[in-house]
């Protein structure tokens, strides 16, 4: 069998987050074909933050494409700016909390079946209420509520399908090897 192999690309949509393209291809099997691809224009980050207590802070947002609330760990784009940063900020803006340290625990894509979306998750510990929480940046960023959940309990919120968003999931399995939970 051979790669896939690119013959044309046509953009077929644009705005300042993603691209979308259709792409003539050459099939593994040697046939002809089109695919559609979903390229975002900046890495996203992903974070798990944990409190002293052994908590996990998750946020609750209300998702446009599925019309139902999920509960997500704090996440977003990098918009080009430093993963670290980019998480920093993104914990703040979602849930008003600040860590005393940070780890990369993975990266990952989503939906690589057809998009190209890389994903950087970190484990952030020791949050607090930081002192630059802005209440209205929470509202803005469509965060319906912000939850302390046992560690325990989160896993029983995957299993039971409570946590249904699958980079949140992801992000949850490389805390928990980065902290030695699972094998």
């Amino acid at each position: 069998m051979q790669p896939w192999q690119t013959r044309s690309t046509t953009v077929v949509y644009e705005n300042p987050w993603v691209v979308v393209r259709e792409d003539a291809v050459r099939r593994p099997d040697g046939g002809n074909g089109i695919y559609g691809v979903l390229q975002v224009r900046q890495p996203s980050v992903f974070v798990v933050p944990m409190t002293d207590d052994d908590e996990v802070v998750l946020v609750e947002v209300p998702r446009y494409t599925t019309g139902s609330l999920s509960l997500e760990v704090p996440a977003g784009g990098s918009d080009g700016e430093d993963l670290l940063h980019a998480a920093q900020r993104e914990l703040l803006e979602e849930t008003g909390l600040e860590a005393d340290s940070w780890q990369q625990v993975g990266s990952m894509m989503a939906l690589n079946g057809i998009c190209h979306a890389p994903e950087h998750v970190f484990l952030a510990r020791g949050v607090r209420r930081s002192a630059a929480a802005d209440d209205d940046a929470r509202a803005e960023e469509g965060i319906a509520t912000v939850r302390r959940v046992p560690w325990g309990d989160v896993l029983d919120l995957v299993r039971d399908g409570t946590i249904t968003d699958g980079e949140s999931v992801a992000a949850l399995l490389y805390a928990a090897l980065a902290l030695g939970r699972v094998r």
